[in-house]
């Protein structure tokens, strides 16, 4: 099956390809995203430390220096016209010997090369007077003020949201197979369901499949090496340890563990740094989760093995090239690469995305939309209100009034208009990636049956049919001869279970 022209086809929904998705919908150019996973930020974006990165690391002229500086300084308006959260928390790189302070001048010349404002090495003393709770053993650190955190699903929801509004089309489930310039001068991208879907110009913003991608069209080859990254959630309780992200000094594999907070008031511990083979392996591992902990006691002491309430692991796409691969194919014309995007991918996405559609734009001789939409509405969260307008929201709608998830206070309407919007929910991990339902302290314990049936009744599907993340991951079976779940979808027999938003226990 052929699937609908477009002038600009993204292949994968992640943040980069979202933003890029949002900035090139400006123009008046037809643009379609293809996604192989049930929802957008479902591949490295869903699992990193979400932080906004100052810019200190990255070598000097490199693409990533570049679009790291360029995109922290776009990303706190970013958050704010996308009504995502962000805070400028700043960055601390602690020191704990000689060697390390060493390191610490290193990286603020690096720094100050790359352009990062306000970089200044501090003493023990004003560490500890910023940071009190962090470990008495250090020495010193390097303060970045531009630092900061944000929520990557989020953003990247957000963006969808945004593209969507003006003209943007996603396919889910939609894995890209084969991509070729055909005899029209079109590029023809298969699926593996067999759709083709023709474009003017590609962007490969496929993740840890980027270098598969690209290396079909293009003589100049890329190798994506996943690396593995394992991380520890603490819980609210703990808010408040640390205000600024802290680091450790760089290893030749990464940024090495942190210790920061979120912009949902828990603590996030990690990652490691591993190298693997397979491109879909995020097990947490006993022996990782020990290593991030250890590492962590650098910074804070005594982390806190009683207020870990979830362990994570995510992907990062780590390039041989060391760098970001970004903009056109020199063989492959109107093939726009966004590959090997590991950290700081995040915070560079909006310049990432910007410069893109610069590029696609030019390329394609395309003109500004005339009807571009600015803005679009979202809910605002329950636990964010003030009373006065928590009265008010359930005045107006009732299920406001109906708490869904207790650890974070999300009600039945938040979880509605999730499953509503234009780029809506459709698994219990997408709902708790728009809401934060099952986020909180007992992880979905309580809440899940009754997601499930939010879910059941706003798509019509069975609860044998409700998935965590899309594919194969059903969360019910009914075996044979057994009666169907209800999970409280029978009025009609258990009034009183879903009037209470309970389980049907009948």
């Amino acid at each position: 099956m052929t699937q609908d022209f477009s002038d600009v086809l993204v292949i994968g929904a992640g943040v980069v390809g979202c933003a890029v998705a949002r900035e090139v919908s400006r123009d008046a150019l037809r643009v379609c995203v293809l996604e192989q996973a049930g929802d957008v930020a479902e591949g490295s974006t869903k699992a990193n430390s979400a932080i906004v990165h100052a810019g200190y690391d990255a070598a000097p002229g490199s693409a990533k220096a570049r679009f790291n500086v360029r995109g922290n300084a776009l990303f706190e308006a970013w958050c704010r016209e996308l009504d995502v959260p962000f805070v400028r928390n700043t960055s601390l790189v602690a020191a704990f010997g000689d060697r390390d302070l060493a390191a610490l001048e290193a990286l603020r010349l690096r720094g100050e090369r790359n352009g990062v404002p306000g970089l200044r090495v501090l003493t023990r003393d004003e560490v500890r007077a910023l940071e009190p709770n962090i470990n008495r053993a250090v020495v010193g650190a390097l303060l970045a003020p531009s630092g900061g955190i944000c929520c990557p699903y989020g953003l990247t929801f957000r963006l969808a949201e945004h593209a969507a509004a003006n003209g943007a089309t996603f396919f889910f489930e939609r894995r890209v197979v084969d991509v070729a310039r055909a005899a029209d001068g079109l590029w023809h991208v298969t699926t593996a369901d067999g759709g083709v879907f023709r474009a003017r110009a590609v962007v490969n913003a496929a993740g840890l499949y980027a270098d598969e991608l690209n290396n079909r069209v293009s003589a100049q080859k890329l190798s994506i090496t996943p690396r593995r990254g394992e991380y520890l959630m603490i819980d609210k309780q703990y808010a408040g340890t640390f205000r600024a992200t802290i680091f450790q000094v760089p290893t030749p594999l990464g940024k090495g563990v942190l210790v920061s907070p979120t912009v949902d008031g828990t603590l996030i511990v990690g990652p490691t740094a591993e190298d693997i083979g397979d491109k879909s392996d995020t097990r947490t591992t006993a022996d990782g989760l020990r290593k991030v902990i250890e590492s962590a006691a650098r910074v804070w002491e005594q982390v806190p093995a009683g207020g870990v309430i979830a362990t994570f692991s995510g992907l990062r796409a780590h390039g041989d090239r060391d760098d970001f691969v970004v903009g056109e194919a020199p063989d492959a014309p109107f093939f726009f690469n966004a590959a090997a995007m590991e950290s700081p991918g995040l915070t560079a996405a909006p310049a990432v995305a910007v410069w893109l559609a610069e590029q696609i734009g030019r390329a394609l001789d395309a003109q500004r939309a005339t009807h571009y939409v600015q803005h679009t509405a979202t809910w605002k969260p329950f636990r964010e209100m003030t009373d006065a307008q928590r009265i008010a929201a359930i005045a107006d709608d009732p299920s406001y009034g109906r708490i869904v998830c207790r650890c974070e206070n999300v009600t039945e309407a938040e979880i509605r208009a999730a499953i509503r919007c234009r780029i809506g929910a459709r698994t219990l991990d997408g709902v708790k990636r728009r809401t934060r339902a099952g986020m909180g302290r007992c992880q979905g314990g309580f809440c899940t049956p009754r997601i499930i049936a939010i879910l059941c009744e706003e798509l019509g599907l069975t609860p044998e049919q409700i998935t965590k993340f899309g594919g194969g991951s059903s969360l019910l079976v009914t075996t044979p001869g057994a009666r169907p779940a209800t999970l409280g979808l029978s009025p009609e027999r258990c009034e009183s279970c879903v009037e209470r938003r309970e389980v049907c226990h009948d």
